[in-house]
């Protein structure tokens, strides 16, 4: 049998216009392009003004101080990132990072303790040459003035000025130390549990023990609570006898494997906050070796 490539004689722009027109689109600026480049802005103008003589089309609108996307260009774009995306990943992930490199994460942290460390050693294991700098946050910051290659975030994912991608999804569970809860049904025992206990919950979250009471058929008097702002912590004071915990069910994980903590009631609420990684918008394309740790990062979330 005979393969057929319908692309065979479709002649593809060179490399170099390619990435001219796509760092000029991300910075809406030659010049801006040109400096990331290391090219002049004349080299970029002319290398965009090929690639549109060559595909037969006007990419951008020239203003006078900017460029703007005609409605073609915009449509190339995200193919033409995602194969440049693809191209970066799969080189570095068959032949590995030249040389020592540094990858710069930020996320919050209780995902880093409690969901981002476990799995770390596996992806040290499989790339050795790549380091790692990690910086934790509690609230994801309005704005930073620290740059991250991996930045991953926790909220409804509307940020202004960067792209999100979710990467994880949660509900939110009860926890509580082993023996604790007392009952033959989810009902007795989340009645057992919020009788005389401190009741703990992260802060963002102070309705969820009366939704979860609702749920369940009664009303939740008022009660004595707790309010701490890292799930790490909530998690730490449950185990420790302070009381019962609502949490993430992604980051409680390691706590009832190893007995520490027990999940006494199957109910669980949505909740509309998820982990997120961002990207700023414009600026530098992501590294090969950031390609990766993302990819591997959504290959782990799958799981």
């Amino acid at each position: 049998m005979n393969d057929h490539n319908p692309f065979a004689g479709y002649q593809l722009p060179p490399l170099a216009w390619l990435r001219a027109f796509e760092a000029a689109a991300r910075h809406q600026s030659f010049t801006l392009a040109a400096a990331e480049l290391n090219l002049t802005q004349a080299a970029v103008s002319h290398q965009v003004r090929s690639l549109e003589k060559h595909l037969g089309v006007v990419l951008f609108e020239r203003l006078p101080r900017s460029l703007r996307l005609t409605d073609i260009g915009a449509a190339y774009l995200p193919p033409l990132r995602n194969s440049f995306d693809e191209l970066a990943a799969a080189t570095a992930g068959l032949f590995g990072p030249v040389g020592k490199r540094m990858l710069t994460i930020r996320a919050p942290i209780s995902l880093l303790a409690l969901w981002l460390a476990p799995r770390l050693p596996k992806f040290q294991k499989q790339w050795p040459d790549i380091s790692l700098r990690i910086s934790t946050i509690v609230w994801a910051p309005a704005s930073s003035e620290e740059v991250a290659d991996i930045d991953i975030r926790f909220g409804d994912g509307k940020w202004s000025g960067v792209k999100s991608t979710l990467l994880l999804r949660h509900n939110v569970i009860v926890v509580c130390a082993p023996g604790m809860a007392e009952g033959d049904d989810d009902a007795a025992r989340l009645k057992s549990l919020v009788t005389n206990r401190m009741l703990i919950h992260v802060t963002g979250y102070e309705n969820l023990w009366q939704r979860l009471a609702q749920s369940a058929g009664f009303v939740l008097p008022p009660a004595p609570g707790m309010n701490i702002d890292t799930t790490i912590s909530a998690l730490e004071m449950a185990a420790s006898g302070v009381g019962p915990a609502i949490v993430l069910d992604g980051l409680a994980e390691a706590y009832i494997l190893d007995g520490r903590l027990e999940k006494p009631i199957e109910a669980s609420l949505p909740v509309e906050e998820s982990h997120y990684i961002v990207q700023a918008q414009g600026g530098k394309r992501m590294t090969a070796e950031a390609m990766l740790f993302m990819k591997w990062l959504n290959e782990e979330a799958e799981k």
